[in-house]
Formats: structure tokens, sequence, C-alpha cells
């Protein structure tokens, strides 16, 4: 057992941190006592954890430390959404049925104006008070519904009459922007 849990934490820094003992001659005896070393957390944690470092070709001049993270965290979320066009259910490349150079393009092209609408509606969204992911956005919106209603009109002639089906405060709150 004490092989095992010796094991668990060797892992680089996972020793400095966490100290334990186990007593017991049998596993119905057992006692596993540990804690952590708060002080050597918080070394760590200034030395290795949540650090970056960011090489950019841009001068002083050009840009300044706080725009090129602006930079690198909008970068972040371009490859965010460019992921995002791997779910097969929103937004998604495939399945794309076309064989010839120019169909692929145009359904590149298709795919990525999709991307730009639905991060255009989650933008509104968001200026509304609604934080939503594309994924709740898309299926909040595809749960609003319409009827139509056909009944016979003047001289024979069949109407029509459009209405949307009951919605939740947040389908009408996104249906009003």
């Amino acid at each position: 057992m004490a092989a095992e849990i010796a094991a668990i934490l060797a892992p680089r820094w996972v020793a400095r941190v966490i100290t334990w003992t186990l007593s017991g001659g049998s596993p119905a005896t057992f006692r596993l006592r540990f804690a952590v070393n708060e002080a050597a957390r918080a070394a760590l944690e200034e030395e290795l954890f949540g650090k970056r470092i960011l090489f950019t070709d841009k001068t002083v001049e050009q840009a300044d430390t706080a725009t090129i993270v602006a930079e690198y965290r909008s970068q972040e979320t371009v490859e965010g959404d460019f992921r995002q066009m791997k779910d097969p259910k929103v937004v998604s490349f495939s399945p794309m049925f076309h064989w010839t150079e120019q169909k692929i393009r145009v359904h590149v092209v298709y795919c990525v104006l999709a991307l730009m609408v639905a991060k255009l509606m989650v933008r509104e969204a968001d200026r509304a008070g609604m934080h939503l992911s594309v994924r709740e956005l898309l299926t909040t919106l595809a749960g609003i519904e319409e009827t139509v209603l056909l009944y016979q009109g003047e001289r024979g002639r069949p109407r029509a009459r459009r209405m949307l089906t009951g919605k939740d405060a947040t389908q009408r709150r996104l249906y009003d922007l």
C-alpha cells in the first residue's frame, strides 16, 4: 500500500506539497493521514503554476505588454471558435458531401459565415445580459416553433395564419432582440 501511495505522489512536484503517513498492518486497519504544506504550495504556485511566456516580433513602440496579452487572449478565443466548428451539432464542417475543391471552399465559407452569425448572436445576447454559449443559444432558439393554421377564407380560398408556440422567458428575451 505504501508503494502505491508513493507512486501516486511520484510526479515531480506533488511530494513537495503533500506529506503522508500510513499506519496499520492490514487493509482493515490501514489509516492514511496526509497534509498539504500550504507554504510549499504557495511557493510552487509562485514558481510554476499559471505562468505563460509570450514571444512576439512587436517592438515596445508597436505594442505595450497589455496589448500583447489582450491579442494573445483574443487568439485563444478565435482558436476556441474554430474548435467549435468540430462539434457536429453546432456550426460544423462535417458532414461534407463535396468532392471538388471549389465546392469544398464554398462549404467552408458557409461554415465560417454561420460561425460568425452565431458569434454575433451570442454577442448581442451577452449585451442584453444573457450569457449563453453558441450551443446554448442555438438550442434555446431551436425550441421556438411556428404553427401554421389553415382555415376557410372568403370565396373559398384557404387562409393561413402563422403563430409561434409558447416560449419560455429566455426564448422570449432572445426573440425580442
